[in-house]
């Protein structure tokens, strides 16, 4: 026997009843839950970084249950339950597929022999897009072409998608050359600020600025050349942790103590370790 989503929905409704569910989870609220959302979702990226697959279907699983909680508080509070959210979901999907499902339902198929462009495609998904933010009740904050995108998103990622949004209207760079120009402009920026933050005439707050303006830059950098600034950064995460490992070892090997190693002693065989590196690579 294996359970379906109906049996999650029902379970999910056992641990939300507040005379014989579980106490923890009868107190829990939308906001509440956010925080393990936001980790679950950051566990199945991990499982499929490490290329873990066997581990990725429980973690998945995890992160269904994030949307079965949230939508289990919906149905109590009146808004949405689990049907809705799908159904709303099955309708957006299909209206932002004309390429898939040209008729507008399940059943319609596009001519294999007359497909549209992928540029094409790509246009309409933005302007269906933009519809569907158009056609969405306004709040007093809801007047600009940048509505839309998360604040809660890692600061990386917004970054990326509001220099996406602005670009698409024309705010953008040419080219990536004054991007470089733009960087060495923010870095001296920011050395300045700091020196003054130092000397006691400047404050941190516009250190801070300025180092925000530089990693935003960073951000445009990758943009223009196609590379996932987020993805780049945990490139170097791994890179950074791999090798400060390998010290680790090599100091063990030899008995002795990373606390008690010189700057230079530390950064020589941190070299070693790059040139092993490059040597396993043939770069």
């Amino acid at each position: 026997m294996s359970y379906t989503i109906d049996d999650l929905k029902m379970l999910m409704a056992r641990l939300r009843d507040p005379e014989t569910g579980c106490p923890w989870d009868t107190r829990q609220t939308y906001g509440t839950i956010v925080p393990h959302t936001i980790e679950e979702a950051y566990e199945v990226a991990d499982a499929i970084e490490r290329g873990d697959y066997p581990h990725l279907k429980d973690e998945l699983g995890d992160l269904l249950f994030q949307v079965i909680f949230y939508a289990q508080i919906g149905r109590e509070d009146g808004h949405f339950d689990f049907d809705t959210i799908v159904d709303y979901l099955v309708r957006k999907l299909i209206r932002r597929h004309p390429h898939v499902f040209p008729e507008g339902n399940l059943e319609s198929r596009i001519d294999p022999d007359n497909r549209p462009s992928e540029a094409w495609i790509k246009e309409s998904w933005e302007r269906i897009k933009a519809e569907e933010r158009a056609d969405k009740p306004e709040t007093v904050e809801s007047v600009s072409r940048l509505d839309g995108i998360a604040r809660t998103l890692p600061a990386m990622a917004r970054a990326e998608k509001l220099q996406r949004r602005a670009a698409r209207h024309g705010f953008d760079w040419p080219d990536i050359s004054p991007v470089f120009d733009k960087l060495h402009e923010e870095i001296d920026e920011l050395k300045e600020a700091w020196q003054a933050a130092e000397s006691g005439v400047g404050d941190r707050d516009a250190v801070e600025d300025e180092l925000g303006d530089l990693l935003f830059v960073c951000v445009n950098l990758a943009r223009f050349m196609r590379v996932n600034p987020e993805q780049a950064l945990k490139r170097t995460n791994h890179k950074f942790e791999a090798r400060f490992r390998a010290i680790e070892q090599v100091l063990a090997q030899e008995g002795r103590d990373m606390d008690e190693e010189s700057l230079e002693a530390l950064d020589a065989i941190w070299q070693a370790v790059k040139g092993v590196e490059r040597d396993r690579s043939g770069r």
